[in-house]
């Protein structure tokens, strides 16, 4: 993991921030936002139960009054039924094998409810300019500055592309890394406007030096893509943008069509169909690893505003009704607060976002209480997060004891949005 620099001063409620103060942090991000907060709780049971208030219910868990086999409910993801899926993603995946275009089109009209003749499916040159132009300044500006951001933390994994060694007198044994001919990225739309993923994907692929970077991104109902989505690929350098999406996406650039070529790599999160055709078509395309539900645990004691934790937490929770997300304290007091504080706080988000926290808190999400720091890195480590943020009075320290973690966030002033969208 590389340790870089972090921006301070971070409004959650707008997602931007100012170089003012720095802190470190150790990313490898994803995306999120939450906005609003005030309230208070009607009641806290002590068990392992849930919290009711607000009409809403919180888990609440106490590690050391935990069976093993609780434990490992704790540890258990949301995602999807994948043998139900794939018996309905396999024949629309044959269909397009077999049509091709026309098989692309008609799938778009049924799922996307958009009759689109398959010239239409790129997205024209002009278009994309004009996504470009019609972005705020403000708003292009902190695009161009979360893209360099990015380039520089994958420049700094490219080094060196080529090594070599003298493993015994006369023998050189080394590395060369060449980029793959091509790869499509594969941007969601359906829980809303995702440039960040297109910054985050396509970066990275720049920076290999992909020679043929493909984007696909599911269409509106008047066959456009998103333009916050077509404006961010732009300014990265890439042109070659389909607007599809769905299973039929996958399947046409994994086998090719007239019109979308088929590519090498295909990454990129997406629905349970999306995944599901990925991994049926994973012996035809490197599909990558299974990108899932989102899962985030935050790590907080008394030094740190309770509320901050409690925002943080909702930065993940809001991903999806799939996702996971806990925060875990070793304070009673700090965990009653939370408590206190978490149904007011979500019932001032939007109605969608809402009813996803709402979801993730009463099932694969809540509060957990751990009776020193040894049971919460423990648990930490067994759960082995996608997102870690650590709001401690020592998260250096705490950071050495963590073994398991996709990304890791240190201190207030690094919270999921900031790292998800633009560090790198």
């Amino acid at each position: 993991m590389e340790k870089i620099q972090a921006y301070e001063n971070v409004d959650r409620n707008e997602n931007t921030f100012r170089n003012r103060h720095r802190r470190r942090s150790i990313i490898d991000p994803y995306c999120g936002y939450v906005s609003g907060w005030c309230g208070t709780i009607s009641m806290v049971l002590t068990e392992i139960v849930f919290v009711k208030g607000n009409h809403m219910q919180v888990n609440y868990c106490v590690l050391e009054d935990m069976s093993e086999a609780q434990k490992k409910e704790l540890y258990k993801r949301g995602g999807f039924d994948f043998s139900e899926l794939i018996s309905q993603v396999a024949p629309l995946i044959e269909d397009v094998r077999q049509r091709g275009d026309d098989a692309v089109q008609e799938l778009t009209l049924r799922f996307d409810q958009v009759d689109m003749e398959p010239r239409s499916f790129r997205v024209p040159k002009e278009e994309i300019l004009q996504a470009v132009n019609s972005l705020d300044s403000s708003l292009k500006e902190a695009m161009e500055d979360s893209i360099e951001n990015i380039r520089r933390f994958h420049k700094r994994q490219m080094e060196p592309q080529t090594w070599d060694m003298e493993i015994r007198p006369g023998i050189i044994a080394g590395e060369k890394i060449v980029p793959i001919p091509s790869v499509a990225l594969y941007v969601p739309r359906g829980k809303g406007s995702f440039p960040s993923m297109m910054m985050m994907a396509g970066v990275p692929a720049k920076v290999a030096g992909v020679p043929r970077i493909v984007v696909a991104t599911p269409p509106d109902t008047n066959g456009n893509a998103d333009r916050a989505t077509i404006a961010a690929a732009c300014m990265i350098g890439i042109e070659e943008i389909y607007a599809v999406g769905g299973v039929q996406a996958i399947a046409a650039l994994a086998y090719g069509t007239r019109t979308i070529p088929a590519v090498d790599k295909i990454v990129g999160p997406g629905s349970g169909y999306v995944l599901a055709a990925k991994r049926i078509l994973s012996a035809v395309v490197d599909t990558g690893p299974p990108a899932g539900p989102s899962e985030s645990v935050i790590l907080v004691d008394d030094s740190i505003d309770t509320r901050t934790a409690v925002i943080d937490l909702l930065i993940e929770a809001e991903h999806g009704p799939d996702s996971s997300a806990y925060l875990v304290t070793t304070d009673p007091n700090v965990a009653r607060h939370a408590l206190e504080l978490i149904p007011a706080l979500v019932a001032q988000l939007p109605d969608e976002r809402r009813s996803f926290c709402e979801t993730v808190l009463k099932t694969s999400g809540g509060v957990v209480l751990a009776s020193n720091m040894d049971y919460a890195v423990e648990f930490i480590n067994e759960f082995a997060p996608e997102h870690l943020q650590i709001l401690t009075k020592d998260a250096e320290n705490i950071l050495e004891r963590i073994l398991y973690a996709g990304e890791v966030l240190l201190g207030p002033y690094t919270p999921g949005t900031l790292a998800n969208y633009s560090i790198g």
